[in-house]
């Protein structure tokens, strides 16, 4: 029993003693992370991890708007190759938009088509296609302008010259470590932290902005950071007040935040559904416009979905870019292989939500699965009568 008593004793110790050096080397961030990921049995943020943190809502629209469906919906049944890439890498949702009709729709592991998760990283292009409308309404100049004119505190250095423009499209030359696994990354540090104002106004700028792609989740939070400065919004009100209300969503959406009533993690975390994620491809698709309306400038979009630099053509304005069979497809990405993917040339939109992804066995800055994607699509697709 004493034994027993000194072992309890030292584990305690040792817990204090823990708990009290992450506060002092200024990393109990790690403990959120321990509680929220870690001994979830996770390594990395998950799909249902918006239910450990705090959230903005973004309320379904007044005046919801479903998809059509076509005449033939679910009538081809999935390749067998694409249901093996489905169990592969745990998909849990699959949807083929075809000429803004629902065609094929499949989830699993219990999602429904209603069933939010997180978007990870295809927040990026919802927080750029918001500095378009902040272009569009005059509360910010242009990409051209400088990030200093928000926060000053870039307007030293290196940093002096980045522009808005450079935050959303990889340019900044932050100094960033875009790393998802190793707990002690400043993307970690973001993912967790409850300050994430003064995590980001303390970077610091380590190369020329404007010059290079380099892609740094930072840029994007900071560029969130501007948009709410410019417009005098929360950036989730923003997007739902300017896209999610009038392109009709059908459920509510939740943005996660740094801490209770704080800001938006807007590099990431927008949890939605399938259906309602496609509704930014259709606005993009269509340059903009929805239902005879403008919601966003069509100049904006065509700039946002061209390559910046000649040397790293697979980006734009918050868009991945990519060439298929000699068509122009951009796309939404988020990690573990969340994808909105556009087709125009086709009148075609295909998002896969899920667990897990493939990445490039080619260094291929494109991963395996997304093309399986549209691969696997056009395949059902030929068969339609």
């Amino acid at each position: 029993m004493k034994r027993l008593k000194k072992i309890l004793v030292g584990l305690l110790l040792f817990c204090a003693l823990t708990v009290g050096l992450l506060y002092a080397f200024n990393l109990d961030y790690l403990l959120t992370a321990v509680r929220t990921v870690y001994l979830t049995g996770h390594t990395t943020a998950y799909l249902d991890d918006y239910k450990k943190f705090d959230n903005r809502t973004l309320p379904a629209s007044e005046h919801p708007q479903p998809w059509a469906y076509a005449k033939d919906y679910n009538s081809i049944k999935p390749t067998q190759t694409l249901e093996q890439w489905h169990k592969k890498v745990g998909s849990v949702a699959f949807l083929i938009i075809k000429n803004d009709s629902l065609w094929s729709e499949s989830y699993y592991d219990d999602y429904t088509k209603d069933t939010p998760s997180n978007s990870f990283s295809m927040a990026k292009s919802i927080v750029s296609a918001s500095l378009g409308k902040a272009i569009m309404q005059g509360k910010i100049k242009s990409l051209d302008q400088k990030v200093s004119d928000f926060f000053p505190q870039f307007a030293q250095g290196k940093s002096a010259t980045m522009t808005v423009g450079d935050l959303s499209s990889m340019a900044s030359g932050l100094d960033w470590d875009e790393s998802y696994y190793s707990p002690f990354s400043i993307t970690t540090r973001a993912y967790f932290d409850t300050d994430l104002t003064s995590v980001i106004l303390g970077l610091k700028g380590i190369e020329t902005p404007g010059k290079s792609y380099k892609y740094l989740s930072g840029n994007t939070q900071l560029l969130g950071m501007c948009i709410e400065k410019a417009t005098g919004m929360s950036l989730a009100d923003y997007v739902a007040q300017n896209f999610w209300n009038p392109m009709g969503a059908e459920n509510s959406a939740l943005w996660q935040t740094d801490h209770q009533d704080g800001i938006v993690k807007a590099y990431c975390c927008f949890a939605s559904n399938a259906r309602d994620f496609a509704r930014f491809g259709k606005l993009y698709k269509q340059s903009g416009k929805w239902n005879g309306a403008v919601l966003l400038d069509s100049t904006f979009i065509a700039c946002s979905t061209q390559p910046r630099f000649e040397d790293s053509p697979q980006y734009g304005y918050g868009w991945w870019l990519c060439t298929y069979h000699d068509k122009k497809v951009f796309y939404m990405r988020g990690h573990l292989g969340q994808y909105v993917i556009v087709v125009p040339q086709d009148d075609l939109i295909i998002v896969r939500l899920g667990h897990r992804t493939q990445k490039s066995s080619t260094g291929n800055p494109h991963s395996d699965d997304f093309y399986a994607w549209l691969d696997e699509s056009y395949q059902m697709l030929a068969h339609r009568k």
